[in-house]
């Protein structure tokens, strides 16, 4: 199957585009950007040159994917979240040699409105909830709410909350997968 790209969405000469993508209504596509294969970017999305989005991500309206960051597969940006790429902007100052990069790794999800300063790694298969401002590096599975956010616990690779403590150590079986999470010293892995 081919790519869709909606007739008001532009996609600049330059960009790759992976099998499989939908681009949807007013969208724009910058030169020099590279989308893997079965990505949906819904309404209204920009997309700056340079970036790297990885196969299976869906981006939701409203999101403008700035320079400096990178999406692994399967990441999930909510509506109206936020991207930045320079960390002490000014109108009058140029700082376009300053961008910082961002990474956010494979399973993430961030909810609508969130904010992520730039220059910050996102683990996998973090979950980053609604509204919530990250402006400090996530660990692997952490679920991150608040303003600034904090750590509340752990999710799972399909999204279920694991009742473990945050610190410490603990086994869960995941209902849905049937995978075990291990905490051992603060950090989350899949035995």
């Amino acid at each position: 199957m081919t790519s869709f790209i909606h007739k008001t969405s532009t996609v600049d000469e330059g960009a790759v585009i992976g099998e499989n993508t939908k681009i949807w209504h007013y969208s724009h596509v910058s030169e020099k950007s590279k989308i893997g294969s079965g990505v949906s970017i819904g309404q209204n999305v920009y997309i700056a040159n340079n970036v790297l989005i990885g196969n299976g991500c869906k981006i939701q309206n409203n999101v403008s994917v700035y320079e400096g960051v990178k999406l692994e597969d399967d990441v999930f940006c909510g509506p109206s979240m936020v991207f930045t790429n320079v960390y002490n902007p000014r109108s009058f100052v140029e700082r376009k040699n300053e961008f910082r990069e961002t990474i956010i790794k494979k399973g993430s999800s961030m909810g609508a409105n969130c904010t992520i300063v730039c220059g910050v790694t996102i683990g996998e298969y973090a979950f980053i909830g609604a509204g919530a401002l990250i402006n400090k590096d996530v660990k692997d599975f952490a679920l991150m709410v608040g303003l600034p956010a904090k750590q509340i616990g752990w999710m799972s690779k399909t999204g279920e909350k694991i009742p473990l403590p945050l610190d410490g150590s603990g086994e869960y079986k995941c209902k849905q997968s049937n995978e075990m999470y291990v905490l051992e010293n603060g950090f989350m892995r899949v035995v």
